[in-house]
């Protein structure tokens, strides 16, 4: 029963991948929400297919810092928190005029009370050049989510129910063989 209860966990609370599809010379929002009570020591976005580990680094903050030197020169100047506050977790960023090679995947990552930084979201940017999209389309990757989330909780809260039906009633029906 345990390990039902921890694959329940683990599916609502797992991050989530979503695809958003852009124009070039647009502005795109990366959403990200981290822990609403609690302090983000740490949060970092990046881009995991850019070469230098050094570099990886989309958009950097630490402790109450924006480390822009530790940013991939193409992004510098170009990302800023949606809310630098951070209220409720919030650590979107806003990236400025992207261009087809912003295209790719950003991850997430936040750190709470200098604990080890966790995955937050996975976004697959996907940047048409001009004319070929209109504006900020998240329908492609969220469509799957807003489906197969609700199935996959209806057949695993199924199952759940059906195993303690099951632990009830076992006397019953062994008894009837």
């Amino acid at each position: 029963m345990s390990a039902v209860v921890f694959l329940l966990v683990c599916f609502l609370s797992c991050s989530v991948s979503e695809e958003q599809t852009v124009k070039s010379g647009d502005d795109v929002t990366l959403q990200c929400q981290g822990p609403e009570h609690e302090a983000i020591t740490s949060l970092q976005w990046i881009r995991p297919d850019l070469k230098k580990k050094t570099e990886k680094y989309v958009f950097f903050f630490r402790d109450h810092k924006i480390f822009e030197d530790y940013q991939h020169p193409s992004f510098r100047g170009r990302v800023q928190l949606m809310d630098p506050q951070m209220k409720n977790g919030d650590v979107s960023v806003i990236l400025k005029n992207v261009n087809t090679k912003d295209s790719g995947t950003y991850e997430c990552r936040v750190s709470v009370n200098n604990k080890k930084s966790e995955l937050m979201n996975i976004i697959n940017l996907k940047v048409k050049d001009s004319g070929q999209t209109s504006g900020n389309t998240q329908t492609e990757g969220n469509l799957g989510l807003k489906v197969g989330l609700p199935v996959g909780i209806g057949i695993l809260a199924a199952v759940v129910v059906g195993f303690v039906f099951y632990k009830r009633h076992k006397g019953r029906f062994d008894q009837r063989i």
